[in-house]
């Protein structure tokens, strides 16, 4: 694997730690603004919020960009997001300032995702998007208990101001190790917006939504779900969450191969296990020991799916990647905000504190069916190749513009 994934995981690391570190510093943040800490929480849908408007926004208004520049551009906005955040006076100032560090979440996913395809032989693709995936997945053990713990000694603001010292280590390892990779002829927001229209990539971000629905409608209630279940103390559960933090990294490890050897059966068999970890977990849960098993599994499982459905949507896009891949972090937020919604009204009906899990198990089967509709519509074999970006001076269609990603050849179980 090129060095230069590691610069797109140094950023995907950032990305990770400001995007879940502010959950855990939401009481530190309350008491410095003068706030109730369900108004402080406000500042996660903040950020969820900049992430589902800027991932198209920005993916369409850098389309003619190269993409080297591209990804520069969106970690100057990073780091200037996280910098804001750190310096905000007042709660006002934050909520905007956490809105604009989201925004370009999705695109540097999306660009990234695309590079990093790019960067390898066609047969690897997903094993080098997994890689970028990793900083994130490490993120999860590293960085965001590091940034809560920091938070905590010295303020919620050296948390950020930490975050957006990554994102200028980032913006380094980027303009140093990414090679230029320029845009083809035919590139432009058009051309993005009009693979966006192929039925697969709807049908496929439709299916992260769903399924990924059950994941969050499971993570956002884990913290409370283990105090109250199994009497574990607040300040044990951030290594419970490092813990699922290590079983992500796992399941990164092992979706890379996977992925690139059988795309859509590795989404299956995904989805599948993680409703059934996920029901194991619902019996689970008040036995600590089994639980912190089952945790990490359903940690693996959740990793396991993001590859497979960003090469899907990759793949159904054709000359026209970059949208689709950024789309995709769209709605992964779209499943947080939907699962924790939904993980919350079975809370508040009465049916007790480890019911999200059943909540998530229902979503995720819901996101094997959907996939398996998208299987089925793919079932005369007509299959879409993986082509990971436009070389200058070739249109859509042209096989010089093709790096097909054997994980998505033309076959029907693609």
């Amino acid at each position: 694997m090129p060095l230069a994934l590691l610069a797109l995981a140094v950023v995907a690391f950032g990305i990770g730690t400001t995007e879940f570190v502010t959950m855990g510093l939401l009481p530190q943040i309350a008491d410095g603004l003068g706030v109730s800490v369900p108004h402080a929480g406000n500042l996660v849908s903040a950020y969820a919020l900049g992430v589902v408007v800027g991932a198209p926004l920005l993916t369409g208004m850098g389309a003619r960009i190269p993409h080297k520049r591209l990804l520069l551009i969106l970690s100057t906005v990073f780091v200037v997001g996280n910098a804001a955040s750190a310096l905000a006076p007042n709660y006002a100032l934050l909520f905007a300032a956490r809105v604009f560090a989201g925004l370009p979440h999705g695109a540097l996913f999306g660009v990234g995702a695309v590079v990093a395809s790019r960067l390898v032989a066609s047969d690897r693709a997903a094993r080098a998007v997994s890689t970028m995936f990793l900083g994130l997945t490490v993120a999860n053990i590293v960085g965001v208990p590091a940034g809560t713990a920091l938070g905590q000694q010295l303020g919620w603001r050296y948390a950020f101001a930490a975050v957006a010292v990554i994102g200028l280590l980032a913006l380094a390892a980027l303009s140093l190790l990414i090679p230029h990779q320029p845009r083809g002829a035919h590139s432009g927001v058009m051309h993005e917006l009009r693979a966006m229209k192929n039925r697969q990539v709807v049908l496929g971000l439709v299916t992260a939504v769903v399924g990924f629905g059950g994941y969050f409608a499971c993570y956002s209630y884990l913290v409370p779900m283990l105090t109250h279940l199994t009497g574990l103390s607040d300040a044990s559960t951030t290594l419970v969450l490092a813990l699922f933090g290590v079983g992500m990294t796992l399941g990164t490890l092992v979706a890379g191969p996977l992925t690139d050897r059988a795309l859509r059966p590795t989404l299956y068999g995904g989805f599948a296990l993680l409703a059934t970890a996920l029901v194991a977990l619902h019996f689970a849960i008040e036995h600590l020991v089994p639980a912190l098993v089952v945790i990490t599994i359903v940690g693996g499982l959740s990793a396991l799916i993001t590859t497979p459905v960003q090469m899907l949507l990759m793949a159904k896009a054709h000359e026209a990647p970059t949208m689709a891949a950024a789309s995709n972090h769209s709605a992964f937020n779209l499943a947080n905000a939907g699962g924790a919604w939904l993980g919350g009204l079975v809370i508040a009906a009465g049916w007790g504190w480890s019911s999200p899990t059943l909540v998530g198990a229902a979503l995720a089967l819901a996101g094997l069916a959907l996939a398996l509709a998208g299987g089925y519509l793919d079932r005369d074999g007509r299959g879409s190749k993986v082509v990971t970006g436009s070389a200058p001076g070739h249109g859509p269609g042209a096989e010089a513009d093709r790096r097909p990603a054997a994980a998505c050849a033309q076959e029907p179980d693609c």
